[in-house]
């Protein structure tokens, strides 16, 4: 029998505890023995989740690495800009580590991590959790039987909705950059970068070019009337899209993690403990053309890559409905599909027929987990976890699994689009030191 792995959450936010029901529901082979979070409140919930005691709560990664080595593993799921610096003395005291996206805010940061991973020696596995989800496998599997040929061109898109953009990217943790340390295309689309990297089996772009800008949520747009909350000194809250009200109190279940999260110290709060927080001190209740946006709404990005292949991603926020698409070019036919229906199309090129080609519907028939799997992104998140417990018990890694270094490029590929959205150039992709 495998040996059980134990792990400590350092940062317990929804990340973090999401990939810890793997523990719950496969107890004999990953358990769950700490904490490390600045939040008692969050130390003692997960504490009683996993039955601990208060001498395995820490208040920080600091503290934590302080001791000698308490576990096998740490599930890494702190803010953007916490990741290196929770994450190098926690490696350095001898931890393997479950690392959330994205790991590094800046191509220095990338670096310093690496360095140390190297050093170290220890086993770095970054939350790429949409490598794991079966649409995505299963593509992989078809480019690696070879039959589509060689890539020529792959095209994806990633609509975010706009209650996810409203409550994540606009008023939430990752809508000012100068706070959270991360732009929209690193703080979002680094799963979409890194299945592109990933797709075309470690090539490398050469050059990168991308244009975006904030187009809906500039304050010089804010509509006449709208105040600076949606429940207290709006004129026109009821007829629009992004009201508080409509967003988080007619639909108070859909993003609650993050909407009510300051009312964590309230065991069942209130329809009305809810709406005071939107009146007041909740970010979530601030008119999203006055709330401190910085990021980009919309974004795209064109890929040259070393063997002549070329890539687009291009990101637009505020879409009815969300969705991701993928149309990969090969020189034998091409694959496309829509990740959130579970079905792709492969068609290959037939000279023999009258139409010129073969089809074939691949409907993968996902209602979005892997049975008896707790997760989200088309049942990717706990498939992490379980190919993460499997590399420290000794196993071969799945095709989803890479090392730290495969993950980099798809992070150098952000920083280079950045920039060259920001200096309207074409910008060289660095090589990995």
């Amino acid at each position: 029998m495998s040996k059980q792995i134990t792990a400590i959450i350092v940062g317990a936010g929804h990340r973090a505890i999401l990939y810890s029901l793997y523990a719950l529901e496969h107890p004999d082979e990953l358990k769950i023995v700490g904490v490390a979070d600045p939040d008692p409140i969050r130390r003692k919930k997960v504490a009683e989740m996993h039955g601990f005691g208060e001498e395995m709560c820490f208040r920080s990664a600091e503290e934590l690495a302080a001791r000698p080595k308490l576990a096998d593993a740490v599930i890494n799921g702190t803010m953007d800009r916490q990741h290196v610096p929770t994450a190098v003395p926690l490696l350095r005291a001898g931890y393997d580590m479950l690392l959330e996206k994205p790991f590094a805010i800046s191509e220095e940061e990338v670096y310093y991590l690496y360095k140390v991973v190297k050093e170290t020696g220890r086993k770095v596995m970054i939350c790429h959790v949409l490598r794991y989800a079966p649409f995505y496998v299963a593509i992989k599997q078809r480019l690696l039987s070879g039959e589509i040929g060689d890539i020529i061109n792959i095209q994806a898109t990633e609509h975010v909705s706009y209650h996810h953009l409203a409550v994540s990217f606009v008023r939430g943790k990752w809508g000012n950059e100068e706070k959270c340390g991360a732009p929209m295309l690193l703080a979002k689309c680094c799963h979409d970068m890194d299945l592109i990297m990933w797709l075309k089996s470690g090539v490398s772009p050469k050059q990168i070019a991308s244009f975006g800008s904030d187009f809906q949520f500039d304050p010089a747009k804010k509509p006449a009337g709208a105040g600076k909350r949606c429940l207290v000194d709006c004129q026109c809250e009821e007829t629009c899209l992004y009201s508080a009200k409509k967003h988080y109190l007619d639909h108070p279940d859909r993003w609650a993690f993050y909407v009510w999260d300051c009312l964590e110290n309230i065991e069942e709060p209130t329809l009305e403990d809810k709406r005071k927080s939107l009146m007041t001190d909740n970010i979530h209740g601030r008119c999203v053309w006055d709330c401190e946006h910085t990021v980009v709404d919309h974004q795209s990005v064109l890929m040259n890559f070393a063997d002549g292949a070329t890539a687009t991603l291009n990101m637009i926020g505020g879409t009815a409905k969300p969705e991701r698409n993928i149309h990969i070019i090969g020189t034998k036919g091409e694959i496309k599909g829509v990740f959130d229906d579970s079905v792709f199309t492969v068609r290959t090129i037939d000279t023999a027929s009258e139409k010129g080609w073969n089809e074939e519907v691949v409907d993968l028939k996902i209602g979005g987990d892997k049975s008896g799997m707790t997760g989200s992104h088309g049942g990717g998140d706990l498939r992490l976890v379980e190919d993460f417990v499997h590399v420290l018990q000794g196993e071969e890694p799945s095709i989803s699994c890479t090392t730290i270094k495969d993950s980099i490029n798809g992070h150098l590929g952000v920083f280079c689009a950045e920039r060259a959205r920001k200096e309207s150039a074409v910008i060289p992709m660095p090589d990995i030191r």
